[in-house]
Protein backbone atom coordinates (compact mmCIF):
# COMPACT_ATOMS: atom_id res chain seq x y z
CA UNK A 1 0.00 0.00 0.00
CA UNK A 2 1.43 3.42 -0.93
CA UNK A 3 1.72 6.25 1.56
CA UNK A 4 -1.19 8.00 -0.11
CA UNK A 5 -3.34 4.93 0.49
CA UNK A 6 -2.57 4.58 4.20
CA UNK A 7 -5.67 4.92 6.42
CA UNK A 8 -5.86 8.13 8.39
CA UNK A 9 -7.18 8.56 11.91
CA UNK A 10 -10.29 10.52 12.63
CA UNK A 11 -13.92 9.43 12.47
CA UNK A 12 -15.73 9.89 9.19
CA UNK A 13 -19.20 11.32 8.86
CA UNK A 14 -21.61 9.44 11.09
CA UNK A 15 -18.82 7.48 12.82
CA UNK A 16 -18.16 7.43 16.53
CA UNK A 17 -14.76 8.12 18.06
CA UNK A 18 -15.07 4.80 19.92
CA UNK A 19 -17.40 1.99 18.88
CA UNK A 20 -17.87 -1.37 20.61
CA UNK A 21 -20.22 -3.89 19.00
CA UNK A 22 -21.15 -7.15 20.74
CA UNK A 23 -17.63 -7.50 22.14
CA UNK A 24 -16.70 -10.87 23.60
CA UNK A 25 -13.36 -11.81 25.16
CA UNK A 26 -12.47 -15.32 26.26
CA UNK A 27 -9.61 -16.65 28.36
CA UNK A 28 -9.81 -20.33 27.57
CA UNK A 29 -13.22 -21.48 28.74
CA UNK A 30 -13.81 -18.32 30.77
CA UNK A 31 -15.76 -15.55 29.06
CA UNK A 32 -14.57 -12.29 30.61
CA UNK A 33 -16.67 -10.01 28.38
CA UNK A 34 -20.06 -11.23 27.20
CA UNK A 35 -21.34 -9.27 24.25
CA UNK A 36 -21.24 -5.63 25.34
CA UNK A 37 -21.89 -2.64 23.07
CA UNK A 38 -21.46 1.12 23.47
CA UNK A 39 -20.26 4.20 21.58
CA UNK A 40 -18.42 7.39 22.48
CA UNK A 41 -18.67 10.57 20.40
CA UNK A 42 -16.02 13.27 19.98
CA UNK A 43 -16.32 15.74 22.84
CA UNK A 44 -17.94 13.16 25.11
CA UNK A 45 -16.74 11.44 28.28
CA UNK A 46 -18.00 7.89 28.77
CA UNK A 47 -17.35 6.28 32.17
CA UNK A 48 -17.00 2.50 32.24
CA UNK A 49 -17.64 1.33 35.78
CA UNK A 50 -17.77 -2.15 37.21
CA UNK A 51 -17.26 -4.49 40.10
CA UNK A 52 -13.91 -6.27 40.49
CA UNK A 53 -13.56 -8.81 37.70
CA UNK A 54 -16.43 -7.27 35.73
CA UNK A 55 -14.44 -7.15 32.49
CA UNK A 56 -13.85 -3.43 32.17
CA UNK A 57 -10.03 -3.69 32.13
CA UNK A 58 -10.22 -6.36 29.42
CA UNK A 59 -12.54 -4.09 27.43
CA UNK A 60 -10.18 -1.12 27.71
CA UNK A 61 -7.14 -3.24 26.79
CA UNK A 62 -8.98 -4.39 23.68
CA UNK A 63 -9.76 -0.79 22.72
CA UNK A 64 -6.12 0.14 23.31
CA UNK A 65 -5.09 -2.51 20.80
CA UNK A 66 -3.46 -4.99 23.17
CA UNK A 67 -6.03 -7.76 22.57
CA UNK A 68 -7.92 -9.03 19.54
CA UNK A 69 -11.66 -9.55 20.20
CA UNK A 70 -12.76 -13.16 20.56
CA UNK A 71 -15.96 -12.05 18.82
CA UNK A 72 -17.64 -8.80 17.88
CA UNK A 73 -15.73 -5.69 16.90
CA UNK A 74 -14.17 -2.51 18.28
CA UNK A 75 -13.22 0.63 16.38
CA UNK A 76 -11.28 3.70 17.48
CA UNK A 77 -11.55 6.64 15.09
CA UNK A 78 -12.98 4.20 12.58
CA UNK A 79 -9.93 1.91 12.76
CA UNK A 80 -9.40 -1.54 14.26
CA UNK A 81 -6.96 -0.76 17.12
CA UNK A 82 -5.45 -4.25 17.38
CA UNK A 83 -1.67 -4.02 17.17
CA UNK A 84 -1.81 -0.23 17.65
CA UNK A 85 -1.60 0.67 13.93
CA UNK A 86 0.32 3.76 12.84
CA UNK A 87 -2.94 5.45 11.82
CA UNK A 88 -3.86 5.78 15.50
CA UNK A 89 -0.55 6.49 17.21
CA UNK A 90 -0.65 10.26 16.89
CA UNK A 91 -4.37 10.51 17.66
CA UNK A 92 -4.84 8.20 20.68
CA UNK A 93 -3.19 8.17 24.10
CA UNK A 94 -3.81 6.74 27.55
CA UNK A 95 -3.18 7.16 31.25
CA UNK A 96 -2.64 3.61 32.51
CA UNK A 97 -2.93 2.36 36.09
CA UNK A 98 0.79 1.66 36.25
CA UNK A 99 3.08 4.51 35.30
CA UNK A 100 6.03 4.05 32.98
CA UNK A 101 7.97 7.05 34.31
CA UNK A 102 11.76 6.99 34.67
CA UNK A 103 12.47 7.75 38.36
CA UNK A 104 15.91 9.30 37.84
CA UNK A 105 14.73 11.93 35.32
CA UNK A 106 13.40 15.27 36.51
CA UNK A 107 9.82 16.26 35.81
CA UNK A 108 10.98 18.66 33.08
CA UNK A 109 13.24 16.04 31.49
CA UNK A 110 10.34 13.59 31.49
CA UNK A 111 8.14 16.08 29.66
CA UNK A 112 10.92 16.87 27.17
CA UNK A 113 11.44 13.17 26.42
CA UNK A 114 7.75 12.70 25.62
CA UNK A 115 7.71 15.89 23.54
CA UNK A 116 10.57 14.51 21.44
CA UNK A 117 8.36 11.54 20.55
CA UNK A 118 5.29 13.56 19.57
CA UNK A 119 4.59 15.20 16.20
CA UNK A 120 3.16 18.54 17.34
CA UNK A 121 3.35 18.64 21.13
CA UNK A 122 2.43 21.32 23.61
CA UNK A 123 5.35 23.29 24.99
CA UNK A 124 7.00 22.13 28.19
CA UNK A 125 5.60 25.15 30.06
CA UNK A 126 2.07 24.37 28.83
CA UNK A 127 2.30 20.81 30.16
CA UNK A 128 3.73 21.89 33.51
CA UNK A 129 1.05 24.56 33.88
CA UNK A 130 -1.69 22.10 32.90
CA UNK A 131 -0.59 19.61 35.54
CA UNK A 132 0.25 22.13 38.26
CA UNK A 133 3.83 20.86 38.39
CA UNK A 134 5.74 24.00 37.34
CA UNK A 135 7.32 24.22 40.80
CA UNK A 136 8.49 20.60 40.51
CA UNK A 137 10.19 20.97 37.11
CA UNK A 138 13.70 20.33 38.47
CA UNK A 139 12.72 17.57 40.92
CA UNK A 140 13.44 13.93 40.13
CA UNK A 141 10.33 11.88 39.46
CA UNK A 142 11.19 9.48 42.28
CA UNK A 143 10.93 12.38 44.75
CA UNK A 144 7.42 13.55 43.84
CA UNK A 145 4.28 12.12 45.42
CA UNK A 146 2.07 9.42 43.95
CA UNK A 147 -0.64 11.97 43.18
CA UNK A 148 1.89 14.23 41.44
CA UNK A 149 3.05 11.26 39.34
CA UNK A 150 -0.55 10.69 38.24
CA UNK A 151 -0.79 14.36 37.22
CA UNK A 152 2.45 13.99 35.28
CA UNK A 153 1.05 10.85 33.58
CA UNK A 154 -1.96 12.89 32.46
CA UNK A 155 0.24 15.69 31.16
CA UNK A 156 2.31 13.26 29.09
CA UNK A 157 -0.86 11.70 27.67
CA UNK A 158 -2.37 14.99 26.51
CA UNK A 159 0.72 16.88 25.31
CA UNK A 160 0.13 15.52 21.79
CA UNK A 161 -3.50 16.75 21.88
CA UNK A 162 -5.05 13.31 21.21
CA UNK A 163 -8.50 12.93 19.69
CA UNK A 164 -9.21 9.90 21.91
CA UNK A 165 -7.94 9.48 25.46
CA UNK A 166 -8.22 6.43 27.73
CA UNK A 167 -8.08 7.26 31.44
CA UNK A 168 -7.64 4.27 33.77
CA UNK A 169 -8.05 5.38 37.40
CA UNK A 170 -6.42 8.77 36.61
CA UNK A 171 -6.80 10.37 40.07
CA UNK A 172 -5.67 7.50 42.29
CA UNK A 173 -3.42 8.79 45.08
CA UNK A 174 -4.39 12.44 44.67
CA UNK A 175 -5.52 14.62 47.54
CA UNK A 176 -9.00 16.17 47.20
CA UNK A 177 -7.68 19.52 45.93
CA UNK A 178 -5.52 17.91 43.23
CA UNK A 179 -8.36 15.58 42.26
CA UNK A 180 -10.73 18.48 41.67
CA UNK A 181 -8.11 20.36 39.67
CA UNK A 182 -7.60 17.25 37.54
CA UNK A 183 -11.37 16.96 37.03
CA UNK A 184 -11.37 20.50 35.63
CA UNK A 185 -8.47 19.62 33.31
CA UNK A 186 -10.36 16.57 32.05
CA UNK A 187 -13.55 18.61 31.57
CA UNK A 188 -11.55 21.15 29.54
CA UNK A 189 -10.28 18.38 27.27
CA UNK A 190 -13.85 17.24 26.63
CA UNK A 191 -14.94 20.79 25.87
CA UNK A 192 -12.11 21.00 23.34
CA UNK A 193 -13.48 17.93 21.54
CA UNK A 194 -11.51 15.01 22.98
CA UNK A 195 -13.38 11.71 23.30
CA UNK A 196 -12.56 10.16 26.69
CA UNK A 197 -13.17 6.69 28.06
CA UNK A 198 -12.79 6.78 31.85
CA UNK A 199 -12.56 3.91 34.32
CA UNK A 200 -12.67 4.84 37.98
CA UNK A 201 -13.63 3.53 41.40
CA UNK A 202 -14.55 7.05 42.53
CA UNK A 203 -18.27 7.20 41.81
CA UNK A 204 -18.29 10.94 42.55
CA UNK A 205 -15.74 11.30 39.74
CA UNK A 206 -18.06 9.55 37.29
CA UNK A 207 -21.05 11.59 38.46
CA UNK A 208 -19.09 14.83 38.04
CA UNK A 209 -17.48 14.11 34.65
CA UNK A 210 -19.49 11.57 32.66
CA UNK A 211 -21.85 12.51 29.87
CA UNK A 212 -22.89 8.86 29.82
CA UNK A 213 -21.78 5.71 31.63
CA UNK A 214 -22.14 1.96 31.79
CA UNK A 215 -21.88 -0.34 34.81
CA UNK A 216 -20.51 -3.82 34.13
CA UNK A 217 -20.94 -6.95 36.23
CA UNK A 218 -19.70 -10.43 35.35
CA UNK A 219 -18.83 -9.44 31.81
CA UNK A 220 -22.17 -7.84 30.98
CA UNK A 221 -23.54 -4.31 30.92
CA UNK A 222 -26.15 -4.02 33.68
CA UNK A 223 -26.86 -0.29 33.50
CA UNK A 224 -26.21 2.31 30.82
CA UNK A 225 -27.20 5.88 29.97
CA UNK A 226 -26.70 9.35 31.37
CA UNK A 227 -26.10 9.56 35.11
CA UNK A 228 -29.61 10.93 35.55
CA UNK A 229 -31.21 8.20 33.44
CA UNK A 230 -29.44 5.43 35.31
CA UNK A 231 -30.20 6.87 38.74
CA UNK A 232 -33.84 7.63 37.95
CA UNK A 233 -34.45 4.06 36.79
CA UNK A 234 -33.28 2.81 40.19
CA UNK A 235 -36.06 4.84 41.83
CA UNK A 236 -36.55 6.99 44.92
CA UNK A 237 -37.00 5.50 48.39
CA UNK A 238 -39.58 6.25 51.08
CA UNK A 239 -38.68 4.45 54.30
CA UNK A 240 -39.70 4.40 57.96
CA UNK A 241 -39.39 2.17 61.01
CA UNK A 242 -42.17 -0.42 60.97
CA UNK A 243 -44.91 0.58 63.44
CA UNK A 244 -45.68 -1.92 66.18
CA UNK A 245 -48.60 -4.19 65.32
CA UNK A 246 -48.54 -3.27 61.61
CA UNK A 247 -47.81 -5.83 58.89
CA UNK A 248 -46.51 -5.08 55.41
CA UNK A 249 -49.86 -6.11 53.95
CA UNK A 250 -51.57 -3.52 56.18
CA UNK A 251 -49.67 -0.67 54.57
CA UNK A 252 -51.33 1.47 51.91
CA UNK A 253 -50.67 1.12 48.20
CA UNK A 254 -48.81 4.13 46.85
CA UNK A 255 -48.87 5.21 43.19
CA UNK A 256 -45.87 3.90 41.29
CA UNK A 257 -44.40 2.26 44.39
CA UNK A 258 -43.74 -1.21 45.74
CA UNK A 259 -43.22 -1.96 49.45
CA UNK A 260 -40.73 -4.34 51.02
CA UNK A 261 -39.57 -5.14 54.54
CA UNK A 262 -35.91 -4.79 55.51
CA UNK A 263 -33.82 -4.91 58.67
CA UNK A 264 -31.69 -2.00 59.86
CA UNK A 265 -29.69 -2.32 63.04
CA UNK A 266 -31.86 -5.17 64.22
CA UNK A 267 -35.09 -3.20 63.65
CA UNK A 268 -37.82 -3.86 61.11
CA UNK A 269 -38.25 -1.14 58.48
CA UNK A 270 -40.52 -0.63 55.51
CA UNK A 271 -39.10 0.72 52.26
CA UNK A 272 -41.18 1.83 49.29
CA UNK A 273 -39.37 1.97 45.95
CA UNK A 274 -40.95 4.65 43.74
CA UNK A 275 -40.48 4.49 39.97
CA UNK A 276 -42.18 6.06 36.99
CA UNK A 277 -41.86 8.39 34.03
CA UNK A 278 -42.34 11.57 36.07
CA UNK A 279 -39.21 11.16 38.14
CA UNK A 280 -39.24 14.71 39.51
CA UNK A 281 -42.73 14.59 41.04
CA UNK A 282 -43.57 10.94 41.54
CA UNK A 283 -42.15 10.52 45.06
CA UNK A 284 -43.94 13.65 46.26
CA UNK A 285 -47.29 12.35 45.01
CA UNK A 286 -46.60 8.93 46.53
CA UNK A 287 -45.93 10.50 49.93
CA UNK A 288 -49.35 12.17 50.15
CA UNK A 289 -51.49 8.99 50.46
CA UNK A 290 -48.96 7.54 52.92
CA UNK A 291 -49.32 10.56 55.22
CA UNK A 292 -53.09 10.48 54.81
CA UNK A 293 -53.15 6.79 55.82
CA UNK A 294 -50.98 7.57 58.87
CA UNK A 295 -53.35 10.37 59.95
CA UNK A 296 -56.46 8.25 59.40
CA UNK A 297 -55.11 5.24 61.33
CA UNK A 298 -53.26 7.23 63.99
CA UNK A 299 -49.97 5.60 63.01
CA UNK A 300 -46.67 7.31 63.75
CA UNK A 301 -44.17 6.97 60.90
CA UNK A 302 -41.03 7.05 62.98
CA UNK A 303 -37.79 8.21 61.32
CA UNK A 304 -39.59 8.81 58.06
CA UNK A 305 -37.22 9.55 55.16
CA UNK A 306 -37.56 10.33 51.48
CA UNK A 307 -34.33 9.80 49.58
CA UNK A 308 -33.40 10.21 45.95
CA UNK A 309 -31.19 7.55 44.44
CA UNK A 310 -27.46 8.01 43.94
CA UNK A 311 -25.02 6.39 41.56
CA UNK A 312 -23.63 4.52 44.56
CA UNK A 313 -27.07 2.98 45.17
CA UNK A 314 -27.24 1.75 41.60
CA UNK A 315 -23.66 0.44 41.68
CA UNK A 316 -24.24 -1.50 44.91
CA UNK A 317 -27.49 -2.88 43.56
CA UNK A 318 -25.66 -4.13 40.46
CA UNK A 319 -22.87 -5.57 42.61
CA UNK A 320 -25.41 -7.48 44.67
CA UNK A 321 -27.01 -8.83 41.51
CA UNK A 322 -30.32 -7.14 42.29
CA UNK A 323 -30.51 -4.97 39.21
CA UNK A 324 -31.63 -5.97 35.76
CA UNK A 325 -30.47 -4.13 32.70
CA UNK A 326 -31.09 -0.40 33.08
CA UNK A 327 -30.78 1.55 29.85
CA UNK A 328 -31.42 5.23 29.62
CA UNK A 329 -30.31 5.42 25.99
CA UNK A 330 -28.53 8.38 24.42
CA UNK A 331 -29.62 11.83 25.48
CA UNK A 332 -30.76 13.63 22.34
CA UNK A 333 -31.88 16.87 24.00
Amino acid sequence: MSTAEQPTAGPGAGEYAISVRDLRQNYGDFEAVRGISFEVEQGELFALLGTNGAGKTTTVETLEGFRRPSAGSVRVLGTDPYGQPAALRESVDAVLQHSGLFPELTVAETVDLSRDLAAAPMSRDEVLELTGLADKAGVQVRRISGGQKRRLDLGLAVLSRPEVLFLDEPTTGMDPEARRATWETIADLVRQGTAILLTTHYLEEAERLADRLAIMHRGETRAEGTVRDVVVQWGDRIAFRMPAGVRVEDLPELPGATAAAEVRGGEAWTCYTVRGDDADGLAHRAMEPLLEWARRTGTALERLELRSASLEDVFLSVAEGAAGVVSGGRNTD
